[in-house]
């Protein structure tokens, strides 16, 4: 074994931790509510931030505001929330919660999603850079690069609107 093999064993432990972490608060909140991970992360946020725009709700869960839409869609088909013109100015969209969403809200689970940005909120600049480059190297030595970075247990991918539209045209 090499002076390596410890390091390596308590990664890849912890990796695996938070996968299973991740996954197990997933299918927690589709078993409980209905709907996916990002879904309720969206409705939790609202339900705190409401009334909100969709750019300041995408700022919030940190995904490009087109990746945002495609979540409100499915919450709106379901009658969970609702969106509002802004009489102020026509080009802003509100969001706010519906009287079902409001009642799935109060029987909701955490979100993995929420529970990881609000300890990256909290976590000084330094240690989430170093994060970041960590996680960096983990995507590198995968070959990763290149993935779209899907939402977990959702069909929403989260990709700048020029990615979106070269990825429908390779998709033709």
């Amino acid at each position: 074994m090499s002076i390596k093999s410890p390091a390596i064993s308590e990664i890849m432990d912890n990796i695996r931790r938070v996968f299973q972490a991740v996954n197990d608060k997933s299918k927690q909140a589709e078993r409980e509510t209905g709907i996916t991970g990002p879904q309720l992360w969206a409705i939790k946020l609202i339900g705190d931030l409401a009334p909100v725009r969709v750019s300041d709700l995408a700022a919030r869960m940190y995904l490009n505001p087109s990746t945002v839409v495609g979540i409100l869609d499915r919450l709106g088909s379901r009658g969970l929330i609702q969106r509002v013109r802004s009489q102020d100015d026509r080009r802003v969209v509100i969001v706010q919660l519906t009287d079902v969403g409001k009642e799935l809200l109060i029987k909701s689970p955490e979100v993995a999603s929420g529970l990881l940005v609000g300890g990256l909120e909290a976590l000084p600049v330094k240690e989430l850079k170093s994060i970041a480059t960590s996680l960096e190297k983990l995507v590198y030595i995968l070959g990763a690069q290149e993935l779209p970075p899907q939402l977990t247990l959702s069909p929403e991918i989260n990709l700048p609107k020029r990615q979106k539209r070269q990825k429908r045209k390779t998709d033709s």
